[in-house]
C-alpha cells in the first residue's frame, strides 16, 4: 500500500470543486486515509517550495497559497503516487488533457487546483510536514 500527499489549493476550494475532486480520487479506487483543512503561512510555504524560492514569481505563489484555505489529504492505494499524478495531469495546465483534473478545471499553471507528491520520499516528507511526525 503506497501513500501520497495531495493538497487541494485555494482556487479549488474557492470554486467549489473539492467534492468533485474527492469524488474522482475515490472513484479511481484510492482511499482518503486522513484529510484536513489547512490555512498555510509563509513559513511552511517556504519550506514546501524551497526548490523554487529564488524564482521571480515566488511572491505571487505565496500570495496565492495564503489567499484562502487548502485541503490536505493522505491518499493510500496501489500505485497511489503515479496514479494520482496521472489523474491530476501535468502541472502546466495547457499540457493537461481533458479527463484529468487540471485538464478539466485548471485556469492557469498557477491556478491548477491540486498538488501531489512526486516520489515516495517526497510523499513522506510532505505528509509529515502537513500532518505531523506520527502521520
Amino acid at each position: 500500500m503506497e501513500r501520497t500527499y495531495i493538497m487541494l489549493k485555494p482556487d479549488c476550494v474557492e470554486r467549489g470543486l473539492v467534492g468533485e475532486i474527492i469524488s474522482r480520487i475515490e472513484r479511481k479506487g484510492f482511499k482518503i486515509a486522513n484529510i484536513k483543512m489547512l490555512h498555510l503561512d509563509e513559513a511552511i510555504l517556504r519550506e514546501h517550495y524551497a526548490h523554487i524560492v529564488d524564482i521571480p514569481a515566488f511572491p505571487q505563489i505565496i500570495e496565492f497559497m495564503t489567499s484562502g484555505p487548502c485541503i490536505g489529504m493522505i491518499i493510500e492505494g496501489e500505485g497511489a503516487i503515479a496514479g494520482m499524478r496521472k489523474l491530476m495531469g501535468p502541472t502546466k495546465y495547457e499540457d493537461s488533457l481533458p479527463g484529468t483534473i487540471r485538464g478539466d478545471f485548471a485556469t492557469s499553471t498557477q491556478h491548477n487546483l491540486i498538488h501531489g507528491s512526486d516520489s515516495p520520499e517526497n510523499a513522506e516528507i510532505e505528509i509529515k510536514r502537513f500532518f505531523g511526525p506520527d502521520a
